[in-house]
Parts: C-alpha cells; sequence; structure tokens
C-alpha cells in the first residue's frame, strides 16, 4: 500500500510494518496507525508517520544513543496491553525536536513510545517521575560544548 508522508512523499508501506497505537497518542488520540520510516543514510532518527494524515509526523531516536543510563520501569498494564513477553518485545524510542544549531535539539524523556515490534503494538509512556525531562537536551551535558 502507498501512503503520503510528510517528509519523503509518497512510499510504499507493507501492511505488516503498520504499528497500532490502540490509544492514540497523546493530542492525537485519533490517530492509532503509524510506521517507523528509516532516514536514508541517517542511522539514528527515524520518521513515525501516521499512516492515515500525511501531515502527522514524528522524528525519533533511541534514547539510549544520547543516554546511556536511560532507565524506567514499564507498569504490568502496559506489559499486558502491549502483549509482552521478554526484552526482545520491547523498543523504546523517543519523540525528538530539531532544533537550530542541533545541539539545542531536545529528546522527551519523560513520555517515551514503548513498541512490541513482534506484535506491532504501541504506546507513548508517560512516566510518573521527575527523573527525566521532556525536553532533555539531544546532548547530555556533560557533553555539550560550553556547559
Amino acid at each position: 500500500m502507498n501512503i503520503q508522508t510528510k517528509y519523503v512523499g509518497e512510499v510504499e508501506i507493507n501492511e505488516k510494518q503498520i504499528i497500532q497505537f490502540p490509544s492514540g497518542l497523546p493530542g492525537f488520540i485519533e490517530e492509532k496507525e503509524f510506521v517507523l520510516l528509516d532516514i536514508p543514510g541517517n542511522p539514528v532518527f527515524q520518521f513515525l508517520q501516521s499512516v492515515k494524515s500525511e501531515e502527522l509526523a514524528f522524528v525519533v531516536a533511541s534514547p539510549y544513543h544520547f543516554y546511556k543510563d536511560y532507565s524506567f520501569k514499564i507498569d504490568d498494564a502496559t506489559i499486558e496491553a502491549l502483549q509482552i513477553q521478554s526484552e526482545k518485545d520491547v523498543m523504546v524510542l523517543t519523540i525528538v525536536t530539531l532544533k537550530d544549531p542541533f545541539d539545542s535539539s531536545t529528546i522527551n524523556l519523560k513520555a517515551p513510545l514503548i513498541i512490541n515490534p513482534n506484535k506491532l503494538f504501541g504506546k507513548q509512556y508517560i512516566l510518573n517521575s521527575d527523573e527525566y525531562e521532556s525536553k532533555a537536551f539531544i546532548q547530555p551535558t556533560s557533553v555539550r560544548k560550553g556547559v
């Protein structure tokens, strides 16, 4: 099937690539189907593109690429909803807000996307902790220049 995308025009996707977000995403509860699209030549970032709405796409990345010690516990209700049976059933992504200069870009560590890549279910999981920020710098403070 072909879909129109925000950043890369029309692309062909396999329906077996579609990730179901049964509860939608906060602010976009009607949007329940997304697909992850690779960015050519960029192994760090991907697009999380709505299948239904061309203009709805997020830049996403693994938080572990930037914050090696990032960790949290997934509650039982989410484990059940996403049909998680082992660590292999868990992919964690964060939504990226790109800025210029790039060093001022942020990632949302407070509300990661939890995806079961085997069952193709996903959820934005809001952490009940103040340990992580919703606008954490894409480079940890200890790495950023001039800080």
